[in-house]
């Protein structure tokens, strides 16, 4: 105990915290640093057994974003780190995750290669997906993810439903069925996961939002903006907990797409994004994506984008 006091001690030293006791929140102006940006409001919050990093704000000042715990392994914070759990006062919050593809796609080639409609035009079933160099699928990686995110979202209370799961479906679903999966259950966010198969040299995630189509059977104009959320919120929270960088390839460096040719989207009435976590192509994101401890990762910042935009839903 002795021995936390002091690093607490150091720490508060080290922040400019040392004559600050107890809770309370501390509000800073500071003059120009060495480079000459200009810091005017600093917001930290100080707990017993915690010290906040100075983070800049605009506005009024609060709390800062991102916690220190002296004495633990991460840091966490509204924003830039673990969300708190879902309130029981907000109700069972119900998230659908789809695990992009299928194991036994392979085996029933006849069945996903058949026509659907999704909305703007129609588009084969579903897919194989693609794989590494060395053979590992995206259907393996997709369904990795999608069980360690499914423990993430039940520890934070809500409730969560796979379009499918240990070969239950042994096909499939087609991406009309993977739609309507999300649809009715009435899911407060669905996500579908996936991987790319680009060019080697071609890196990164990219989320993908739906466009607002009208057209045919598809209207997503009611989830468009919602969606765009979410899907921001996940990006942001990816890239920090990953540290795996937006494509290079699409979406101009923000790791945002938005695409009106994706049945799984343009069918879903609830609000519902793509991403493609890395390419399996190239042989850097390969490693990451054939990496269980990196995986862990991919859920966590997943989980924690969905869970932030089902706090402020």
């Amino acid at each position: 105990m002795a021995g936390r006091r002091r690093c607490r001690a150091g720490v508060r030293r080290a922040a400019g915290l040392a004559g600050v006791r107890g809770d309370g929140v501390l509000g800073l102006a500071l003059g120009r640093d060495g480079r000459g940006v200009r810091v005017e409001r600093i917001a930290v919050r100080v707990r017993r057994g915690e010290v906040a990093a100075l983070v800049p704000v605009r506005g009024p000042l609060r709390p800062g974003r991102v916690l220190l715990r002296v004495g633990g392994r991460r840091r966490q914070g509204r924003g830039l780190g673990r969300p708190r759990r879902l309130r029981a006062a907000q109700g069972a919050r119900s998230v659908v995750i789809d695990p992009g593809h299928n194991p036994g796609n392979f085996q029933h080639t006849a069945e996903i290669n058949r026509q659907v409609d999704i909305g703007t035009n129609r588009k084969e079933c579903d897919t194989t997906g693609t794989s590494t160099n060395a053979g590992y699928t995206e259907a393996r990686f997709t369904l990795d993810v999608a069980h360690r995110l499914r423990t993430l979202l039940e520890q934070q209370g809500a409730t969560v439903k796979l379009t499918h799961d240990n070969g239950s479906p042994a096909w499939g679903p087609c991406v009309d069925e993977r739609a309507r999966i999300g649809n009715e259950a009435h899911a407060d966010a669905a996500i579908s996961i996936h991987a790319d198969g680009s060019a080697p040299g071609n890196r990164g995630f990219h989320v993908i939002l739906p466009a607002a189509v009208h057209s045919g059977s598809a209207d997503t104009r009611p989830i468009a903006a919602a969606s765009k959320k979410l899907g921001t919120m996940i990006a942001g929270n990816f890239v920090r907990v990953t540290d795996e960088p937006p494509s290079n390839y699409l979406g101009g460096g923000t790791g945002l797409v938005t695409r009106e040719d994706l049945g799984g989207l343009n069918l879903s009435t609830v609000p519902k994004v793509f991403i493609e976590c890395g390419n399996m192509r190239d042989s850097t994101d390969a490693a990451r994506l054939t990496s269980g401890d990196w995986r862990q990762k991919a859920a966590e910042g997943i989980s924690e984008g969905i869970v932030s935009f089902l706090r402020e839903s």
